[in-house]
């Protein structure tokens, strides 16, 4: 069959549609504030084996792992054995997936009695059992410790569902009520979905559509093999570090070598440490999707996702290390924290190769807040959130201020879900002054939220960055590190870990301070205009306008020129 170009941009665009709409459902119909508000879930289409052929603009981190997902469960369900109405359930790390929260649903999709497509969707639940509420402790020593394990499954057959199966399930987690409702969220996103691929199919036939996703995936292929040849070749190699892993302080180096040959890359983690007890060990399907996201962005941002990128992209995990542990190794918080600093390093070693293509270091983490319990009715709650940062500066940008960067993509929940859904408090949530790296083009500012419990809960805080700044680019400054408080009753504000597990009593009051971006280039360089600007948006203090910029005021907050050239002159 001959590819017709504006046919396949039709289909391509009509599959992404499909996929968002997908993404619509599940956030409209979920239960927990964590995926209807916050929307920390992600959709996508495959083609009848199982390869990427569209996905909505959801969770780089589910995105890009998901196809490992799907071929495996198609291992143990092959497609001959699927029929009208099964739908396959999976959440265990070591078959693949990320961590035990993020619950995958597989759906396979007919057209008669031949089968058209795969739909699947992730949402991350607030409460999968374990020994903490929200299922992500940070000093769980065993994936045990995590929460209930579920290999996959049929959660429904000819589109029966298995009651009996979900019984087990929403017994062995806190938030049963949640659970019910957020899977029937995510059954009924696959149910749209086969609905409009099927509607797609009567348009356009079975052999023309499934001939079309192939293409596309043909299509991504060239385009990445076309754009890397715009990479210079050579050997580029980086590495960085995770503060601790939650039982100690120790760090863990995370190294890359990146190689350029023409039309490929090979991403090579040789040299990485060991896999490590605490829960920050990456399985190799999350390091996959953290090395795809950083390739594209670098090559070609603009590149429909598609199974067609890792046709060019050659990873190498080695076995029993921190991006590819063996079994039983805790991984709750690799999502959290690990993704983010294997996304930072390929972006670092790329960076010189093409450093007008990569921004400095973003906020280093997802940065998880969870706290859980019971309210004053003795009901289980799992408030879970991850909040964003500083993003990291480019050639001719600002980064932004306050967001999620590289990996993730969610929402943030606003304040009055919080405070209507959990026994909780929210006492402050803004922006942090001074905390994006100076520079020619300035690092995003970190955040802050203060969070007093109305209860007792269990808390459980998970950054990164609060020891080594978020680097900067091209002689562009540091951004600052995140902190971490708790002001117990009646007690002074202590500092706490990064990484922190804890029982804490009604009244006590938890702080989280997430770390700003790196900025890019020469700090005095930067438009006396925008130092103002920033100065008036409260984002930096006259005092570093003066000290990190060399930018002066007169009393009415205007550039002092004359001041300034000299300043600046030395």
């Amino acid at each position: 069959m001959n590819t017709d170009p504006i046919t396949l941009e039709v289909l391509r665009n009509a599959l992404q549609s499909i996929a968002e709409e997908m993404g619509v459902t599940l956030t409209r119909t979920a239960l927990s504030p964590n995926i209807k508000d916050r929307r920390d879930c992600s959709t996508a289409i495959y083609t009848p084996g199982g390869e990427l052929a569209a996905q909505a603009e959801h969770i780089p981190l589910h995105l890009g792992l998901m196809p490992t997902v799907v071929k495996k469960v198609l291992e143990t369900f092959p497609v001959r054995n699927l029929a009208p109405g099964d739908t396959i359930m999976i959440n265990d790390p070591y078959i693949s997936g990320s961590h035990l929260p993020d619950i995958c649903v597989i759906s396979p999709v007919f057209a008669g009695n031949r089968l058209l497509a795969i739909v699947a969707n992730l949402a991350h639940h607030v409460d999968m059992g374990g020994t903490v509420p929200g299922s992500m402790s940070t000093t769980a020593t065993e994936i045990f410790q995590e929460g209930i394990r579920i290999p996959p499954v049929k959660i429904s057959s000819g589109g029966r569902v298995n009651n009996d199966l979900l019984k087990v399930l929403a017994h062995n987690v806190r938030t049963t009520s949640e659970f019910y409702g957020d899977i029937q969220a995510q059954i009924s996103a696959n149910q749209i979905g086969g609905k409009r691929l099927e509607e797609l199919e009567r348009k356009t036939g079975t052999e023309t559509l499934k001939h079309y996703m192939d293409e596309i995936i043909n299509y991504t292929e060239r385009r990445i093999r076309a754009a890397l040849k715009n990479i210079p070749n050579g050997t580029y190699q980086f590495s960085d570090y995770l503060e601790g892993d939650g039982i100690t302080g120790d760090m863990i180096k995370i190294a890359v070598r990146v190689q350029v040959e023409d039309e490929k890359i090979i991403v090579d983690f040789t040299g990485t440490s060991p896999q490590v007890k605490g829960p920050v060990n990456a399985t190799r399907g999350v390091t996959l999707a953290c090395a795809y996201f950083a390739v594209k962005a670098v090559a070609d941002p603009e590149l429909p996702p598609s199974e067609g990128i890792a046709r060019a992209v050659e990873i190498i995990t080695p076995p029993g290390t921190l991006v590819n542990p063996c079994f039983p190794a805790p991984v709750a918080h690799a999502n959290i924290n690990t993704a983010q600093r294997i996304t930072d390093i390929v972006l670092g070693a790329l960076a010189q190769a093409v450093p007008h293509k990569v921004t400095a270091a973003g906020t280093g983490s997802m940065s998880n807040f969870t706290i859980g319990g019971r309210d004053a009715r003795h009901h289980y709650y799992s408030y879970v959130e991850t909040y964003g940062g500083g993003q990291g500066a480019k050639y001719d940008q600002d980064g932004m201020d306050g967001v999620h960067v590289n990996m993730t993509n969610t929402l943030n929940t606003p304040v009055e879900v919080i405070e209507m859904n959990y026994p909780l408090l929210v006492e402050k949530y803004g922006l942090i002054p001074d905390t994006g790296g100076p520079g020619e083009f300035r690092g995003g500012t970190g955040l802050a939220r203060e969070i007093t419990v109305l209860e007792n809960a269990t808390v459980s805080i998970s950054t990164e960055r609060n020891i080594i700044n978020p680097w900067g680019l091209q002689k562009g400054i540091p951004g600052r590190c995140a902190r971490c408080f708790i002001k117990m009753p009646g007690s002074d504000c202590k500092e706490i870990p990064g990484k922190f597990t804890r029982e804490v009593p009604k009244g006590a009051t938890i702080i989280l301070q997430t770390a700003g971006g790196g900025g890019f280039g020469d700090p005095l360089r930067r438009d006396p205009a925008a130092v103002r600007q920033d100065v008036v948006n409260g984002l930096i203090s006259e005092t570093a306008a003066l000290e990190d910029y060399g930018v002066v005021f007169n009393e009415a907050l205007q550039v002092d020129e004359d001041k300034t050239r000299k300043k600046r002159n030395g």
